[in-house]
């Protein structure tokens, strides 16, 4: 799977993200200002509701704005084997039932699952705590991740 791919489609989710924030805000805005929703007694509050609901939406679409902004700055490195996993790896998981996972380490406001033919990554922040777990970490190293009530621990399979 190629990083830059992977930037791009995170891209690309996040401006459809955009998109529909943008709508959301517009449509409750209308809601909020629309003649027939004045408020006509105390009891009455469509309007405002629908104001608050456009105040949320717009700062949703502001803070996908900024995740945005993030990821087209963000340029991924290859893996540097003398420093561990770092912002911009790309690390293969596997479990104790050989299940692998594939994870991409991104800037905040990323995170998403993206499918590329059979292959599946979650992309996540390096403020997860997964990523958190796994910054710093070599291959074959035992990353233990709190899952549930147990911690279930994994190993790095490969990291890019």
């Amino acid at each position: 799977m190629d990083k830059s791919l992977l930037q791009q489609q995170v891209l690309a989710r996040l401006a459809e993200d955009l998109r529909q924030a943008e709508q959301a805000a517009r449509t409750a805005h209308e809601t909020a200002t629309h003649e027939e929703n004045v408020a006509e007694n105390k009891y009455d509050t469509l309007g405002l509701e629908a104001a608050y609901l456009a105040t949320g939406q717009a700062r949703r679409a502001e803070a996908i704005r900024q995740a945005m902004a993030s990821w087209r700055q963000f340029r991924p490195r290859p893996y540097d084997a003398s420093q561990g996993i770092q912002l911009g790896a790309l690390v293969c998981l596997v479990d104790a039932d050989d299940r692998q996972q594939q994870v991409f380490l991104g800037p905040p406001g990323g995170s998403m699952k993206l499918g590329s033919g059979a292959e599946e990554v979650q992309v996540i922040s390096t403020e997860a705590p997964l990523a958190r777990a796994l910054l710093g970490k070599f291959e074959g190293d035992e990353v233990p991740m709190p899952v549930a009530p147990t911690r279930r621990p994994f190993e790095v399979l490969w990291v890019r």
